[in-house]
């Protein structure tokens, strides 16, 4: 074996690592930002009432990219910044919708107690007697 083909597999080895080192994209500070502000708006929004699992998920996942950030691999950061703004976002939506729908049962309830009472009033009203005629003069 000559040295220059012994030099070949090496070659193409430390291209290949080259190559895998390059492949890593730049650093995610946009998605790590906007993941943060996702989470803490979450945690503002009473989701932790209404979707617990969500948000307790965007905070694990938010937790796996800072770690991975830190570490250097920054696609994998990306990618767990990118999920836990989704579940961050889920976890606030579900918590507005639980909201909603509270409010909107509360409404329901107010209705239905109004249209009782005016129902008790018009039964009363209909139930007394009717005022005599006026006297006419003779």
């Amino acid at each position: 074996m000559t040295p220059r083909s012994a030099l070949l597999p090496l070659t193409v080895l430390a291209c290949a690592w080259l190559a895998g080192c390059a492949s890593e994209g730049p650093a995610p500070r946009e998605e790590m930002a906007r993941a943060q502000a996702l989470v803490t708006q979450a945690d503002k929004s009473n989701a932790q009432r209404y979707a617990a699992a969500d948000l307790q998920r965007a905070h694990d996942e938010l937790a796996a990219a800072q770690r991975e950030y830190d570490a250097g691999t920054f696609n994998e950061a990306r990618a767990a910044a990118e999920s836990a703004a989704v579940d961050a976002d889920l976890a606030s939506a579900r918590a507005a919708a639980a909201q909603e729908r509270q409010a909107a049962t509360q409404v329901i309830q107010s209705n239905s107690s109004l249209r009782n009472e005016a129902e008790r009033a018009a039964d009363a009203s209909s139930a007394a007697p009717a005022p005599p005629p006026p006297a006419t003069p003779q």
